[in-house]
């Protein structure tokens, strides 16, 4: 069992929301901390240019309601919003809090992933803690 689970959340088509919970859920003590994370990815110089003025915040703040509307469901849970790169920052703040657990799911790898490597993939090599990926 675990004390500080951190279930990163992507909100992508091919990614499943709902099992990486349930399995927080299993897997927590009964006074466990659960956050749910998303990583806003930075937008390239090159790209903001062509973006609504306001659409980072709006992007934020969708981002915020629907975690927090996710964590409403599940005993002592938070949710977080970053910015940064997906796989390092998710490591690097599961460091910082001390977490003891990392459940992420992964969608199907792709030729693109092979060559890039995914945010599981970065995850399993670099993070201090266990990680259980789901698929």
């Amino acid at each position: 069992m675990y004390h500080n689970i951190l279930v990163p959340i992507a909100f992508e088509a091919d990614h499943d929301t709902t099992a990486p919970i349930k399995l927080a859920r299993l897997l927590a003590t009964p006074e466990a901390r659960i956050t749910l994370m998303h990583v806003i990815e930075h937008i390239p110089a090159y790209a903001i240019s062509y973006m609504p003025a306001d659409y980072t915040a709006a992007a934020r703040q969708a981002v915020e309601s629907q975690l927090k509307s996710m964590a409403a469901e599940l005993p002592n849970c938070t949710a977080e919003v970053i910015e940064g790169h997906s796989g390092g920052s998710i490591v690097d703040w599961a460091e910082e809090h001390g977490c003891d657990l990392i459940i992420l799911d992964s969608h199907r790898p792709g030729m693109q992933d092979v060559i890039l490597g995914s945010t599981a993939t970065h995850v399993v090599r670099h993070a201090q803690c266990a990680v259980h990926v789901v698929r």
